[in-house]
């Protein structure tokens, strides 16, 4: 598979049949420690979706006021 300049590739038609998705399926990728996870989207509301992208970016060992800090360029 190659990346286009859109950043997407194209899953192969024998994993999406095996796997049974199917056109108009929602999917998310899950960064799982330097490996990407393409999996079915989870009924899940647009914040939560948000917060799954976003865990962990910052690191461990921060303080909620430190996040706090970071958020408001302070």
């Amino acid at each position: 598979m190659r990346l286009n300049s859109k950043g997407q590739v194209t899953i192969p038609a024998e994993l999406r049949h095996r796997l049974g998705f199917v056109t108009g399926d929602e999917v998310d990728v899950i960064d799982d420690g330097g490996v990407l996870r393409i999996v079915r989207a989870q009924d899940l509301t647009r914040g939560e979706r948000a917060v799954r992208r976003v865990r962990g970016i910052l690191g461990d060992g921060l303080s909620t006021a430190e996040v706090m800090d970071l958020t408001r360029g302070e």
